[in-house]
């Protein structure tokens, strides 16, 4: 009888870094998984050991393969997914790398990007690469770290150190490390550097040049689905098929493959993609404009809307506030009301995302009586991810002129159904959330399982999703605008804020 085959994901995430093997049905068959420690060094600053994450790794593969009873040779493939963004410069004799990984959510560019905003070439970036030239982006981490750390430039321009987002680092590891290891990164995460030609697919010259950056320490780019090499390390001689970012691994988790379908992962923050096909759409209305995937000779594309502040402003409210004891207590409160009772949260903590990019702007409540209540308040804070997602899924409507007809969820945050029912409400659109929840790491999964023959086609992984649940749209059409205006006028109110706060101290 022929053994049944099973696909591999490592899912290397901002927290956390899981393992888990999936079947033929998309069914989660192990998974073993390590929470990392975060860094903050200085206010702002937000880093991670490369080599924390690389010893994880060595620990949870084999786990996940021994609680679950499968045998090394009985993996058909295995594909990376990663938090985007974050930079780690590494000795390619020793492997250690040149300090810490500098994460997506550090800030400390921005100073350097104003300046570089000056820069005679900033307004090509965009166009060559379709994202604003901002410190949310690899490129200016890197070359922080060029120009910090001493020696650092001379050795990258010979080639002795090496650059890389998380599934370059794992990649290269992998497959050898300093015993020649492959340098390797997907178009997904090459297309968040503010370093890689949209339309090209390759490191652009004229962006090299513009942030400074040698190009011999870039890792060579490779469709989504590719050979990776086979595994020299931890579990030797497993073939890595695929790499994507982890919005993009959603994306393809979700099976969102026909264009204008779209998905939204919420978690810490939320992020919305909505595929736009074969065609390179410009965002004119504060999206990014980026490769949902790769599978074949040409790319998918995609528009992007980070949202900085959904889970995360639950937790300000458990924790900073104290209005409840435990993130699902939120939900119990808002439902104490039928209403916000005209009260309005905007959580632009460091400023807002898309599709504003108000860096000025900073967090209110806007709208208090006597008569709010903490209901009021829990319910504004729910109302806040939903009228957020609306900003962004108006703005991918208006820049591909697709109709998104429907939202395929997945993250932490859906699992409160009430927050799930605002979405579907102020979208009017229905809300589906499936049966698998580890969206990111069964879309690495699918990639690498379609690399090998291990999936057919894109349809035999349609035919994987699985309702788990559904919220359909119920509120009063009149409600619903006059709702979205206030909001509106409430985000309108967070801007300049920091500009204010300067001329005070004045």
């Amino acid at each position: 009888m022929k053994q049944q085959r099973y696909v591999l994901a490592i899912d290397q995430g901002t927290t956390s870094t899981r393992c888990i093997l999936f079947d033929q049905r998309a069914r989660l068959v192990g998974v073993a998984q390590r929470r990392h420690q975060q860094h903050y060094p200085r206010p702002g600053w937000a880093e991670q050991d490369a080599l924390e994450i690389w010893r994880d790794v060595e620990r949870i593969v084999p786990q996940a393969l021994r609680d679950s009873g499968v045998a090394a040779d009985r993996i058909a493939a295995l594909g990376i997914a990663n938090q985007r963004e974050t930079t780690v410069v590494w000795d390619r004799r020793t492997g250690i790398p040149i300090g810490r990984a500098i994460v997506w959510q550090d800030v400390r560019t921005e100073e350097l990007v104003r300046e570089l905003r000056g820069k005679m070439g900033a307004d090509r970036i965009r166009e060559l690469c379709g994202l604003p030239l901002a410190g949310y982006f690899a490129a200016p981490r890197l070359r922080w770290i060029l120009d910090s750390v001493p020696g650092v430039r001379e050795r990258a321009e010979r080639g002795e150190v090496l650059f890389g987002t998380m599934e370059t680092w794992l990649i290269w590891n992998l497959t050898g490390g300093p015993d020649g290891g492959l340098h390797r990164t997907d178009v997904t995460n090459a297309s968040r550097t503010l370093l890689m030609n949209l339309s090209t697919l390759a490191w652009d010259d004229e962006l090299l040049e513009f942030f400074g950056i040698p190009a011999a320490m870039l890792p060579r780019i490779q469709p989504s689905t590719a050979s990776y090499g086979t595994t020299r390390r931890v579990v030797p001689g497993i073939r890595i098929a695929a790499a994507l970012g982890d919005q993009h691994a959603a994306l393809f988790g979700q099976t969102c493959f026909a264009r204008g379908e779209t998905k939204c992962t919420y978690g810490t923050g939320g992020f919305l993609m909505m595929n736009t096909g074969r065609e390179l759409v410009r965002s004119e209305h504060g999206l990014l404009t980026t490769i949902g995937y790769q599978i074949g000779p040409e790319p998918v594309y995609a528009l992007e809307g980070p949202i900085a502040v959904t889970g995360s402003l639950v937790q300000w409210v458990r924790d900073n506030i104290g209005l409840i004891g435990s993130a699902p207590e939120i939900e119990t409160l808002a439902r104490t009301v039928e209403d916000n009772g005209g009260c309005y949260v905007v959580p632009a903590f460091s400023g807002l995302y898309a599709p504003h990019w108000r860096g000025d702007a900073r967090g209110l409540i806007a709208g208090l009586t006597s008569y709010v209540t903490k209901g009021h308040i829990a319910r504004a804070v729910l109302e806040a991810t939903a009228w957020q997602t609306r900003d962004v899924v108006e703005a991918m409507n208006a820049d591909s002129g697709l109709q998104a007809a429907a939202l395929r969820v997945d993250g932490g945050m859906t699992s409160n159904n009430l927050l799930m029912q605002i979405v579907a409400d102020v979208l009017d659109v229905p809300v589906s959330r499936p049966f698998v929840a580890e969206t990111v790491s069964l879309g690495a999964a699918y990639a690498a399982g379609l690399a090998v023959g291990y999936w057919p086609d894109l349809e035999g992984l349609r035919n994987n999703w699985r309702l788990a649940a559904q919220w359909v749209p119920r509120m009063d059409p009149e409600s619903r605008e006059d709702e979205y205006d206030n909001w509106k006028r409430a985000v309108e109110l967070t801007f300049g804020w920091v500009r204010s706060q300067k001329r005070t101290r004045r």
